[in-house]
């Protein structure tokens, strides 16, 4: 499973990492990252110990949607050394998530 991120964890577990961070922000509500969450949770056992994995409700947190812009959701960042290197938004095949993490490694 995926990492439950906040607010409060985010720097620690996101931006202070020493592996590429998966981070998909999602609600809820939301159909497509319904669509996303297993594939996303399928990614966090399949890279374990390669990258971290996680995902952040923006309905409870919202301080890093705003400050990384995410306007529409699922959206997808991926992390390396605390910087954004990759995005993507709207719900994708397993293998579009699976082609960036393997960039950042």
């Amino acid at each position: 499973m995926a990492l439950e991120i906040t607010d409060a964890s985010f720097e620690e577990v996101v931006l202070k990492s020493d592996k590429p961070v998966l981070v998909d922000f999602w609600a809820a509500w939301c159909g497509p990252c319904r669509m996303v969450s297993p594939i996303v949770d399928e990614i966090s056992s399949e890279y374990e110990g390669k990258a971290v994995v996680g995902k952040v409700d923006v309905d409870a947190n919202q301080e890093f949607a705003a400050k990384y812009g995410v306007r529409n959701i699922p959206t997808v960042l991926i992390f390396k050394n605390g910087e954004v290197v990759d995005k993507q938004v709207g719900a994708a095949p397993k293998k579009a998530y699976t082609d960036k993490i393997d960039a950042a490694l």
